[in-house]
């Protein structure tokens, strides 16, 4: 192998560690870690907490209920949508000789071997088929907090079981919360792992900017600023 071909072999290399360690990472210190308890999730654990407490003590909870059926349906769209992605990107490798020809016509394209073009389209693949799994779990999820919801006590009932009651509901709408974050963060990462087929270079940067647009939106925005004012 000559000098180039081990420079761009490199270069592939070293931008595909950048992106694993920057997704592992990141949602690591975003989830995990104790700086993430003051992000933007943590801060919509607290209001959905307060929202199921609400909820069970209301007489009617038609409301609730399609305020849950609104979720669900942003779920279910991003998991169709998924789907979609997954079947483009199998019927890409399934012609990858045609469709490198194609890209390799365009300007800018960085050339590169069969091998990394195949693991460009794994990658994706990879990437969106963790966001299917993550966002169908997280459709069983807020299912299961409405079969919660509709399984409550009457609001006059024991305030202790109602209690144990809307904090069961309340875990397990949090955890359909953090699987469709990390759902969406797959896409974020995707959308990132598209510029591996321009070039090394730019999917590392692109995937730096991921980093740093997950960071301020999670952790700097005024969204989350908004939801923690008294």
């Amino acid at each position: 192998m000559d000098v180039s071909r081990l420079e761009i072999a490199f270069a592939d290399v070293a931008a595909l560690a950048c992106f694993l360690v920057a997704w592992i990472g990141y949602a690591y210190v975003a989830d995990h870690s104790r700086w993430g308890r003051e992000n933007l999730i943590t801060t919509v654990h607290g209001l959905r907490r307060r929202w199921m407490e609400e909820a069970f003590r209301r007489e009617n909870r038609i409301g609730d209920t399609n305020l849950l059926g609104n979720l669900m349906r942003s779920v279910t769209f991003f998991t169709s949508t998924t789907i979609f992605i997954l079947g483009g990107l199998l019927a890409v490798l399934g012609a990858a000789e045609r469709a490198q020809d194609i890209l390799g016509e365009l300007p800018l394209v960085r050339p590169t071997s069969r091998l990394f073009w195949e693991m460009k389209i794994l990658l994706l693949l990879a990437t969106f088929t963790y966001g299917f799994f993550k966002l169908t779990w997280s459709i069983r999820q807020f299912n299961y907090c409405c079969i919660l919801l509709g399984a409550a006590p009457p609001p006059d009932g024991d305030a202790a079981e109602l209690a144990a009651c809307a904090g069961r509901a309340a875990r397990v709408a949090n955890l359909a919360g953090d699987n469709f974050n990390s759902g969406l963060r797959a896409y974020y990462f995707g959308l990132a792992a598209l510029c591996w087929f321009v070039h090394p270079g730019l999917f590392a940067l692109a995937t730096i900017w991921v980093v740093a647009v997950l960071y301020r939106r999670e952790f700097r925005s005024r969204t989350r600023a908004a939801l923690r004012a008294p």
